[in-house]
């Protein structure tokens, strides 16, 4: 090795030296430029996020706005037609309660509402239904009045004194042939078809079952029964879901909801009915009380724990 050969090599050894931090200094220029580049795109994802529940909380404003003028109509027809308008009130408020709360609602709270909204849609057919049938009874009416102007005073006087006591006989009737509900058992189905009772879990609830036996009575007369049955939360209130079959019966003049219901004909034979309910979503946990209803009255009750 000669001496004219050493500054080569000083001067090859300080040229790899600066091509090595260049090669660094762009591998970490890249590596920061990607994660500004991926911060960005979450940003953005997130902004668009926030956009859509913006505009989707709108949009459930207006429609929990208009289905409150839409029941504010109907409970005005109905109480000018002489109807009950329980139901329509209650519904009213809780949707006025809704609306004043100003949160930013989740996904998934939009999509609750969104479905009740879609059942009270429903309701609102039926209660257009009843809107007709108390027209024409209240016409019905009309006319029959203007026929019996001449001796309204004197009928009126024998059909309170018939009334009277057909309502008495009725009420002794009435309670001696009433149907009592024996033997209530609750059962949680989950989604294999086993069941469960006493203490359930939301993942054994794919359906709640509710059968029972109709006891022996020898006063009560044969024929076509309906049967209500209504599942009560912790806090009260009845479960139902106009899309599964529930609805609305009278119970000492007032209008309330079921969450299911059956027809049957009565035998006195201890027949046994049975029900079926999917909620579609989680139980809240707590005691649930089952009672059942027939004739405008209750004949049973039960209850079960979800944990």
């Amino acid at each position: 090795m000669t001496q004219g050969e050493l500054p080569d090599k000083k001067f090859s050894g300080t040229e790899n030296g600066k091509n090595i931090l260049i090669v660094v200094l762009i591998i970490l220029v890249i590596l920061s430029g990607w994660r500004l580049f991926n911060d960005h795109r979450e940003k953005s994802k997130k902004n668009e996020e926030i956009l859509i529940l913006t505009e989707d909380n709108s949009e459930l404003n207006i429609r929990l706005d208009s289905m409150t003028f839409q029941l504010d109509l109907r409970i005005q027809e109905i109480e000018r037609l002489g109807g009950n308008v329980d139901s329509l009130i209650q519904i009213k408020e809780q949707l006025v309660r809704e609306r004043q709360l100003e949160i930013n609602r989740t996904a998934a709270e939009i999509a609750t509402l969104n479905a009740q909204i879609d059942t009270y849609s429903g309701l609102l057919k039926q209660k257009d239904g009843d809107i007709l049938r108390l027209r024409e009874q209240n016409q019905q009416l009309f006319s029959e009045n203007r026929e019996l102007k001449s001796s309204k005073a004197e009928v009126e006087e024998e059909v309170v004194k018939l009334n009277s006591r057909t309502d008495e006989l009725e009420q002794k009737v009435t309670l001696a042939s009433q149907l009592k509900a024996e033997n209530i058992r609750v059962a949680a189905v989950n989604s294999r078809g086993r069941e469960r009772e006493d203490e359930f879990r939301n993942r054994q609830l794919s359906k709640l079952k509710v059968s029972f036996f109709i006891a022996e009575n020898n006063v009560a007369p044969e024929g076509i029964r309906d049967v209500y049955v209504q599942v009560l939360t912790p806090n009260e209130q009845v479960i139902f879901d106009i899309a599964k079959g529930s609805g609305t019966f009278e119970l000492d003049g007032k209008e309330v909801f079921y969450t299911a219901k059956q027809d049957f004909i009565f035998t006195n034979s201890q027949q046994q009915l049975t029900y079926y309910y999917e909620k579609g979503s989680d139980y809240a946990k707590g005691l649930y009380t089952v009672k059942v209803f027939s004739g405008g009255a209750e004949i049973g009750r039960s209850s079960f724990e979800v944990k």
